[in-house]
């Protein structure tokens, strides 16, 4: 089975993770949580900015207005996801005693973020109708 197919199952079966390595010291485990709190609640704030765009800038041009409300609700959709499948990739590999995943996403995130609001800048300097 593919390394990603098998932690979306250990998404729903946390438990399991207990059966690979050792226990890592509580403090990690912990701090992994923290962490994956944090990334949900970027995906919370992501996905709030999504439907205050759509909502509160009824003036913008229905294309502006729909691609950049679309473009944060599916970055905070995928963040979200991100987040359960990162916490699930770091405790495996502390209790293999392995390295903590890499992950190109963080990189990602930021470059979406940074093209909406790069949209908006243009979209508030050019005005909001055309």
């Amino acid at each position: 089975m593919i390394p990603f197919a098998r932690n979306v199952r250990l998404w729903f079966a946390p438990q399991r993770i207990r059966e690979e390595g050792s226990t890592p010291d509580y403090r990690f485990s912990l701090a992994n949580e923290r962490t994956f709190l944090a990334w949900l609640r970027t995906a919370l704030a992501l996905i709030g900015g999504g439907f205050a765009v759509d909502q509160f800038l009824p003036d913008l041009r229905w294309a502006w207005r729909v691609g950049l409300a679309l473009a944060l609700l599916a970055s905070g959709v995928l963040c979200a996801l991100r987040a359960v499948n990162h916490w699930v990739r770091a405790e495996q590999a502390m209790r293999r005693g392995e390295d903590l995943p890499l992950s190109r996403f963080p990189t990602v995130l930021s470059l979406a973020v940074a093209v909406v609001a790069v949209a908006m800048v243009v979209v508030v300097i050019a005005g909001w109708e055309g």
